[in-house]
């Protein structure tokens, strides 16, 4: 059993994770009418460097942190692509809805990587995952607010597909550590594909930016790499299982930075929406932590 100072520790990682990833998320709004792949772009390459000077000082002393075996490619490969998915919805729905209901719809992905989970890991989720999975859904749809104005609604489902991806994403993430595939391998590769895969419209579309904007994308990428570096040690303190429902602290982090600083206020059905989102999560939290009690050994 993890010690107490543990769980804690792992609570205050979290904590500074998700106001990391708010922090990001203003930046990118602060930066302006950019292309939102441009905006990816600092995001991913700061991500890379730090990553990759990590990786390299692991692959000075061990070699095999570079090894990826044969099957586990096309699993590196999908990670890398819905994982790109994951930050080009995200972003775009940041740049064109409150920051609030971006991060909202960013925090699907726990609940879509249930349903991933059923197809890539062979994992059959209980019936309350199952029922969460639709009450979730339904929660969304309160920050989506579907209607027959595409062009209004678009950025609501380019976020919610971004949160799916994200979700999927992290899936494909315990897919390659069942093959040992080591974790900053993984961020690099990640963040150099996302990286390529927008330079071509950053070279025919590119939009010329002032010293302030490059300032603060460049702030949203130091940003983004504290919520990594909050994430990372997050778990490595405590489980999923005892922490995961404050990572939901990114949502108010995201109101309180948004209504400060932008002037936004989340409507009645965003916050509704919220509501159930998060309550479902808070009651997911607590049954897997009943779950887990009753399956500990009476000593």
């Amino acid at each position: 059993m993890e010690r107490q100072e543990n769980v804690q520790k792992g609570v205050c990682w979290i904590l500074f994770s998700s106001f990391g990833f708010a922090v990001m998320g203003l930046c990118v709004r602060e930066a302006g009418n950019l292309p939102f792949v441009q905006k990816t772009l600092f995001r991913n390459m700061i991500a890379f460097l730090i990553s990759f000077l990590t990786l390299c000082s692991k692959a000075g002393k061990d070699r095999s942190v570079l090894h990826v075996p044969a099957p586990a490619r096309k699993f590196l490969f999908l990670r890398c692509a819905v994982g790109s998915l994951g930050i080009f919805g995200n972003f775009y729905a940041i740049g064109h809805m409150n920051i609030s209901d971006a991060a909202m719809l960013n925090k699907m992905s726990p609940f879509a990587a249930v349903f991933a989970s059923i197809f890539i890991l062979n994992e059959k989720p209980g019936l309350f995952s199952a029922v969460s999975l639709f009450v979730v859904f339904a929660g969304s749809l309160f920050v989506i607010k579907p209607s027959f104005d595409f062009a209004a609604v678009f950025p609501a489902v380019f976020g919610f597909a971004g949160g799916v991806g994200a979700g999927f994403a992290s899936c494909f993430v315990r897919k390659l550590r069942g093959y040992a595939v080591c974790g900053d391998l993984i961020i690099s590769c990640f963040s150099l594909f996302s990286s390529l895969l927008a330079l071509p419209f950053i070279v025919f579309f590119h939009a010329p930016m002032s010293l302030r904007q490059i300032l603060v994308l460049l702030g949203a990428g130091c940003a983004a790499a504290c919520g990594q570096f909050g994430m990372t040690n997050a778990y490595f303190n405590a489980p999923a299982s005892k922490i995961s429902v404050f990572d939901y602290s990114n949502v108010l982090f995201a109101a309180a930075l948004g209504f400060v600083f932008l002037g936004q206020v989340p409507d009645a059905l965003s916050v509704a929406g919220y509501v159930i989102i998060i309550g479902t999560a808070a009651a997911v939290f607590v049954h897997n932590a009943r779950t887990e009690r009753r399956s500990l050994p009476v000593s």
